[in-house]
């Protein structure tokens, strides 16, 4: 007698088989839940962003700890990091000059805990890099983050120069992550530190984003009026919601793989 299936194995067994366009149509009202759902538990929704920041830094403590306790880099993209580093600084001086708060301070603190991942992966740990692996071009996110920060940016009264640095580091930091799912694109397994470090990324973006969303549902609209006018406050929601989906499927799998009780996350083909 075959023992009877868990609920979730069913569940992910028949989702899998669907067509893309209806798990298309399941992630966005899985979202939508999620949304209403935070909307009425969560009474301040600045404590979202908070959250996002705490989960964010819950997943570079894992790396940190990966990288000096493991002794190992493998299947760590250095251009995801660079990218960071990159949105990081340009971020911060937008913030010294800009808007000096809080996040100013867990912004530096990032970026120096970022550094210190480059460093390693660069020099400490480089035999264990697989450089051939990661090998998604910096210029395929750069210069179009580049131009379209030049084409659409705030409308504030702030310097031309740092509008531009201000909607380049949104842009760049909605597609950072690209280079690591490409490297878990061409290994197609994923060692359990590295996918909990991606998970919490997806995690911390899906409450950023929801802490957009929500603020904009709010206000009725009023946080967009706010942000200036044009096609600037559209590109922030967007760059949000960007970058919560395109972590989404790397997340459904994981979930997947700690339900079914596995260490080690196998990705299908194309899952990225």
């Amino acid at each position: 007698m075959k023992p009877p299936k868990r609920p979730i194995h069913t569940v992910t067994t028949w989702v899998r088989k669907q067509p893309p366009k209806v798990k298309a149509f399941l992630a966005v009202v899985a979202g939508m839940a999620a949304l209403v759902l935070l909307r009425f538990i969560v009474h301040d929704h600045d404590n979202l962003f908070v959250a996002a920041e705490a989960v964010h830094s819950i997943g570079i403590s894992v790396l940190i700890y990966k990288l000096t306790k493991e002794k190992t880099c493998a299947g760590l993209s250095l251009k995801t990091q660079e990218l960071t580093a990159i949105f990081l600084a340009v971020r911060l001086y937008c913030s010294f000059v800009m808007e000096y708060d809080i996040h100013t301070l867990l912004d530096l603190a990032t970026l120096a805990t970022t550094l210190w991942v480059i460093y390693m992966i660069r020099f400490k740990l480089k035999s264990s890099y697989m450089e051939d692996k990661d090998n998604f071009a910096l210029y395929y996110v750069l210069v179009p983050c580049a131009v379209l920060a030049l084409l659409i940016h705030p409308s504030t009264s702030h310097n031309f120069v740092n509008r531009i640095f201000w909607a380049f580091c949104v842009y760049l930091e909605a597609v950072s992550v690209l280079p690591q799912l490409r490297v878990m694109q061409n290994t197609k397994i994923v060692e359990p530190f590295t996918a909990h470090y991606v998970f919490a990324l997806g995690v911390a973006r899906f409450l950023s984003c929801a802490h957009w969303v929500l603020q904009v549902l709010d206000t009725r609209g009023h946080l967009l009026v706010a942000l200036g006018y044009g096609l600037w406050p559209s590109m922030v929601l967007i760059s949000e919601i960007v970058q919560t989906f395109i972590l989404a499927d790397f997340c459904y799998y994981y979930v997947k793989s700690v339900f079914g009780g596995q260490l080690v996350l196998r990705l299908p083909s194309g899952v990225v």
